[in-house]
């Protein structure tokens, strides 16, 4: 290509009368067309393309005139616009035969006439003008001529065999007798470089030229004959793999036919193929290459050869590289968490700032969360919201009551049956390095003599370590770390210190009757009318009844028993409009006892409390807090102490540090010192079936017994909670949130904490601190104060 005139694509061919024509008196000054990556030859019409400006100039002039110019080929094909510098001075005459406007510029059809050399150019503006002089062939005709002759033209139509040649050109080379014609001919058909055309071109001895077609044309067969062979051979390569593979599958084909089982060599194919699209690391590569190879040695019929599969079966199914796509979008996972979840707003917004850092940190390591609370508070499901909210799979593993530690690491391969343990287990179900895994009920693992599971779990949750997780049965680690592990618990106190260090921990404190009521509304009371197809039939239940459901027919932190008797509410409906066709319009309170019997629990506090010896304390256990009442007595003796309840050591020692600091404080209590040795005292503890343990029930048994000797009844509407020491000194207790909630459920109305756990009650929000006091002591004289008045001591 040149200065805007290239070669079309199409064939040259050759024009008759042109040797005549080559003969005509040629002008002294002649047009000069510049090209690109081509030369033209006499004899040959080639089509030519002209797109510049400064082309289209120079064809129109010369198609007005005697249709004559001059084709020299750029030295450079880079330049846009050669000037006479940049051209080699031989070049040939041509003739234009036919030109059409198109809109891609000028197309000509052009045949060359004779060679030429521009001796000098005197004019470059609009287009290139030069002085040319005529290039003459020289030949002696002889013997050596011919030969040279014949032999171009045969090793050209043997060549022409193997390359697409029209057949007027091999019909043309064959009849040509004139040497100097067949070379230009032969040329121009033959795939020369640029320089080697340039080079033919400019030879006006005609044997030279043939000697060095002869050379082109040698080269170009030899190049062939091995581009043949080369081709013979990956056909032949190519042919006997796709015999072998078709035959390969041919035989699967009949095997599954037959109900027969793969050959192991196709097994062992089979194993290898996944093993490289399955992303494994280096390491993980070669231990599995080790154990392909040791397969493929092994007898079908051996033994140890179902062992190897099985563990490289594991290998290639696990989700090595696999990741799902995150959606880190915190306004949509926000709008999630809200939509499945009413309130527990400190857990969403710790979730959001994991989807929120991790927008902005692609690599970073997934927390570990534990939820503690109560049961029936939402904590598995909050992690289904989660992995809904970010896009990931999730995998829910139950840990109660897990007592094999190879239950979390696997067995080693030696064992007949061995597996994978149950966190590499999860990761090949769901199939991708960054789910949401929730280690439910993380607080009841246990241990024997099998092992400790909590132990085993340091390794999985913690952050630092976890990238490299090694599993007995896979003896290769396994990146953990782009798993975002939650784990739940019921008491954080029965997880090993070293475990929950390991944890971000979070608080899901039980609901109040607000919570509940709202909760129901949204989500549970729908849900259980459409699961027993009463939706559409349903009455209106307004808030009392909803009310009066929760207060008297359940009393928990959670939710779980509200919504079985929600549950059954629907189911009575349905059957009531099954059997009778009843549909009711609106249910109030009073419905409830056809419905769901009689009320299950009644307000007894005040009832209770109205003899003195009782008082009224807290506690906290797998359900969340509880009202605990404390219970003493005396009769004639001699000074000794009982304590009954199914209470713990920590727990009699409360009742007798209780017994000591009432008998130090007896004179300002107005009590007579006599008694404590000439009465037996007796302190219970109800529901004595429940175990009970701690020091938080210190301020009510004190409460108790000195209601007991003062003669006077602790208030109805207060609960209390505080471990005592003997000098009297209240101290701080945990489950301040729980133990409030719990008050407020039983109809309290003031709470006695500790003084030191007033910081505790700033994690509490107003709405379920609401129509709740909360005395703030921090001595034994401060409380009964409190609970007695002012005139105690």
């Amino acid at each position: 290509m040149a200065e805007g005139v290239r070669e079309r694509g199409e064939e040259s061919r050759p024009g008759a009368g042109a040797l005549a024509e080559g003969e005509e008196e040629l002008p002294e000054v002649m047009r000069v067309l510049t090209l690109r990556n081509t030369v033209l030859f006499p004899t040959l019409i080639t089509p030519l393309l002209a797109t510049t400006e400064r082309a289209r100039r120079l064809i129109e002039d010369a198609l007005v005139g005697d249709r004559l110019l001059v084709a020299a080929t750029a030295l450079d094909a880079e330049v846009e616009e050669p000037g006479p510098e940049d051209l080699h001075a031989v070049g040939t005459v041509i003739r234009i035969l036919r030109m059409l406007e198109t809109e891609g510029g000028h197309r000509l059809w052009v045949q060359g006439l004779r060679r030429v050399r521009v001796v000098e150019y005197v004019a470059t503006e609009p287009y290139l003008k030069g002085r040319v002089e005529p290039l003459e062939d020289t030949a002696e005709p002889g013997l050596e001529l011919e030969a040279l002759r014949r032999n171009v033209a045969q090793q050209f139509l043997q060549l022409s065999d193997s390359t697409e040649v029209p057949d007027a050109v091999r019909a043309l080379v064959s009849g040509l007798e004139d040497a100097g014609t067949l070379s230009d001919v032969v040329a121009s058909h033959l795939g020369l470089s640029v320089e080697d055309r340039q080079e033919l071109l400019e030879m006006t001895d005609v044997k030279r030229r043939l000697e060095r077609l002869s050379f082109h044309l040698a080269h170009e067969q030899e190049v062939l004959g091995l581009e043949a062979e080369i081709r013979e051979e990956v056909q032949s390569e190519l042919s006997r793999s796709q015999r072998e593979y078709l035959l390969r599958e041919q035989a699967r084909a009949i095997r599954r036919q037959l109900g027969e089982a793969a050959s192991p060599s196709d097994q062992v194919d089979e194993l290898r193929e996944k093993l490289e699209a399955s992303g494994a690391p280096e390491r993980v590569r070669e231990t599995a290459e080790r154990e392909l190879d040791r397969l493929a040695a092994l007898p079908a019929g051996a033994i140890e050869a179902g062992t190897i599969r099985n563990y490289l079966e594991w290998i290639v199914e696990l989700p090595w590289s696999a990741e799902a796509e995150d959606v880190l979008d915190v306004a949509s996972a926000r709008a999630i968490l809200h939509e499945d979840h009413y309130d527990i707003e400190k857990v969403k917004e710790r979730i959001l700032e994991f989807v929120a850092v991790l927008k902005l940190k692609r690599e970073m390591r997934g927390p570990i969360l534990c939820f503690v609370g109560p049961p029936g508070t939402g904590k598995t499901s909050l992690g289904r919201s989660i992995a809904r909210a970010m896009g990931r799979e999730f995998a829910r593993l139950s840990l109660g009551g897990v007592r094999d530690e190879a239950e979390i690491r696997g067995h080693r391969r030696t064992y007949v049956g061995a597996l994978p343990g149950r966190i590499i287990q999860t990761m090949r179900t769901v199939g991708v390095r960054n789910p949401v895994i929730m280690l439910d009920e993380v607080d009841k693992l246990g241990t024997d003599f099998r092992g400790d599971p909590s132990s085993a779990l340091l390794e999985v949750l913690d952050p630092e370590q976890n990238y490299s997780f090694s599993d007995n049965y896979l003896e290769v680690p396994f990146d953990l770390s782009k798993v975002l592990f939650i784990a739940t618990a019921n008491l954080l106190e029965r997880i090993p210190p070293a475990l929950r260090d390991r944890m971000e921990v979070i608080e899901v404190a039980g609901y109040t009757e607000e919570d509940k009521l709202e909760i129901a509304r949204r989500y549970l009371l729908p849900r259980q009318l459409e699961r027993n197809g009463v939706a559409e039939r349903a009455p209106e239940l307004p808030d009392e009844t909803l009310a009066a459901i929760i207060r008297g027919y359940t009393r928990e932190a959670g939710l779980r028993n509200l919504e079985r008797e929600l549950g059954k509410v629907a189911r009575k409906l349905a059957r009531r409009f099954v059997e009778a066709g009843e549909v009711m319009e609106r249910l109030d309170p009073g419905d409830l006892h056809a419905l769901l019997g009689p009320v299950r629990f009644q307000p007894e506090v005040a009832g209770r409390v109205q003899i003195p010896g009782v008082s009224v304390g807290l506690a906290v256990n797998e359900a969340g807090g509880e009202i605990l009442f404390v219970e003493a007595t005396r009769m004639p003796g001699k000074g000794k102490l009982a304590i009954t309840g199914s209470v713990g050591d920590v727990m009699r020692e409360s009742v007798q540090a209780a017994l000591s600091i009432v008998r130090t404080r007896a004179r300002g209590l107005g009590i007579d010192p006599a008694v404590f040795s000439q009465s037996d005292f007796h302190v219970h503890v109800p529901a004595g079936s429940t175990p009970k343990d701690g020091p938080s029930a210190g301020v009510a048994i004190t409460a108790a017994l000195t209601s007991l000797l003062t003669n006077r009844s602790t208030p109805p509407d207060l609960a209390m909670t505080g471990e005592v020491t003997l000098r009297g000194r209240v101290l701080p207790v945990g489950g301040i949130k729980e133990k409030t909630l719990a008050a407020r459920r039983a109809g309290l109305a003031r709470v006695l904490v500790p003084k030191e756990n007033e910081r505790d009650l700033a994690e509490i929000s107003d709405e379920q601190l609401a129509g709740l006091k909360i005395e703030l002591v921090d001595s034994i004289e401060q409380a009964l104060r409190v609970i007695f008045g002012e005139d105690l001591f």
